[in-house]
Formats: C-alpha cells, sequence, structure tokens
C-alpha cells in the first residue's frame, strides 16, 4: 500500500465528482427541454464513463500504466455500450413509467426539484461510489499479474452476458408475434435477467482488477452495492413486479434461474 498515491486520488476524486456535476446538470437541462427524465438512463453509462476519463487524465503518471488503460478500456466498452443500448431503445418514447410512478408522489410544481435530488442526485452518487476500484486503482504501482487477467475475464462473461441478452430481447420484442408473452428463449431460458447478471458480472470483474493492488480491496462494497442495485433495487425486482401479471410469467419464474445462470427446472 505504500506504492498508493493518495493525494493524487484525492484530488481525482473531487474531479470525478466534478466531471459528474457536469454531465448530471447537462442530462436534467435536456430532460426538461424533451419532457421527460427517463433520458437520465443514458447518462447512467456515460457517468462512469466520464470517471474513467477522468481518472485516467488525472492519474497520469501516478500509478501503473497498464492497469490504467485496462481499466479505462473496459469501463469505456461496458458504459459506451449501454448508453448506445439505452439510448436506442428509448428514442421516440415518452416518459419511462418508473419515473411516471415515483414523481407522481409530489405535486407537479415540485416534481423537478425532487428529480434533481432523487434521481439524478442519487445516480451521481452511486457512479461515484461503484466506480471507487477504478478510481484507487489508478493510484497504484503494483503490476499488472494473473488476479487482474481473472477480474477481465469475468468482465468479458459479464459483457457477453449483457450485450447478447439485449440484443435476443430486442429481436423477440421485434416480432410482433411476441407481444404480451414472455421472453425465454437464448440466454433468457436460463436466467430471467441475463443482462442484470451480465451488469454484476462486469463490476466484479474490475473489482478483481482493483484487488490485485491491496488496497482496491477495500473497494468491495462498490461491486456489492452494484449486485444489490441490480437484484433487489429497481433492476430485477421491479421489472418483475411490472411483469407479473403476464401470462405466462409465473410459469417462467417456476423453471428458470432469478438471477445466476442455470439450467432450467423441468415441469
Amino acid at each position: 500500500m505504500d506504492s498508493f498515491d493518495g493525494s493524487a486520488f484525492a484530488v481525482g476524486l473531487a474531479a470525478c465528482a466534478g466531471g459528474l456535476l457536469v454531465l448530471l446538470a447537462a442530462t436534467f437541462a435536456l430532460a426538461l427541454k424533451l419532457g421527460k427524465h427517463s433520458v437520465v438512463d443514458v447518462a447512467w453509462g456515460l457517468g462512469f464513463v466520464t470517471v474513467a476519463g477522468v481518472t485516467a487524465a488525472v492519474a497520469a503518471g501516478s500509478g501503473d500504466d497498464t492497469r490504467q488503460w485496462l481499466l479505462t478500456v473496459m469501463v469505456f466498452a461496458w458504459g459506451g455500450r449501454l448508453a448506445w443500448h439505452i439510448g436506442r431503445r428509448n428514442a421516440g418514447h415518452g416518459e419511462d413509467p418508473r419515473y411516471e410512478a415515483l414523481l407522481g408522489k409530489v405535486p407537479p410544481e415540485k416534481r423537478n426539484a425532487y428529480a434533481l435530488r432523487m434521481v439524478y442526485g442519487l445516480q451521481g452518487a452511486l457512479i461515484l461510489f461503484i466506480s471507487l476500484p477504478v478510481q484507487v486503482a489508478a493510484y497504484a504501482n503494483d503490476e499488472v499479474g494473473v488476479l487482474a487477467l481473472l477480474g477481465v475475464g469475468v468482465w468479458a462473461l459479464g459483457l457477453f452476458f449483457e450485450a447478447v441478452g439485449d440484443w435476443q430481447l430486442k429481436q423477440f420484442k421485434a416480432d410482433p408475434a411476441n407481444k404480451g408473452t414472455v421472453m425465454d428463449r437464448g440466454l433468457w431460458r436460463y436466467t430471467r435477467h441475463p443482462n442484470y447478471f451480465g451488469d454484476a458480472c462486469v463490476w466484479w470483474g474490475i473489482f478483481l482488477v482493483a484487488a490485485e493492488t491491496g488496497i482496491g480491496v477495500f473497494t468491495v462494497l462498490s461491486p456489492i452495492v452494484m449486485t444489490l442495485f441490480l437484484t433487489k433495487g429497481s433492476g430485477a425486482a421491479l421489472t418483475e413486479r411490472r411483469m407479473a401479471d403476464r401470462p405466462g410469467f409465473s410459469e417462467y419464474v417456476a423453471r428458470t434461474s432469478g438471477f445466476l445462470p442455470l439450467p432450467p427446472k423441468r415441469s
């Protein structure tokens, strides 16, 4: 841990917070112009890209160049793909029902201020905390070894599940014959949430790359928070509540693993 540049990390953390503030302020302004706060979903992936980019710039010369480069590429590939996918998926649609339900709890004149605190502010705090493995590891001088390579493997598995799962679901929804039915094909046959499982793997993989530095081990709460967010927060749990009344969904739940990919159960 003597190889960790704490002073540079503190400067980088402040710079990342500033970068997120600018990104989310611009996103909020765009949301007001478009009349929908669902644009913040695109900023989720872009927020991590922002942190990775700012960290790489500030940490230059402070830590191991190979690890900095590796983590930056991993985050850019994941966050960029996610932002692109969500942007295409939401294009041409109105407000997301999740935000309608959330903002419907407060008077109309207070909704934007409430969204600024509870949506944009919360999202910024989550991004800053979940990205700590990227930030901390960038300021450590330890060379890349076996554990980091294992982390890249876990990250690649996660990116595969997320990207392929999203593509399979998009193809399924594009067929009018599937309207109102449950997607139970491809990766969705083995887990009800291949995209969320993939997200979790991505951040556990990034954590492993960071953990190899020693001090990166102390960022373990970051992937734990991400996993809980995906399983118990606005990820899998919310999706399943929305799908609960769809015909065939209860049977799908009975035979298909909720998160970890497993062979489907026999009827």
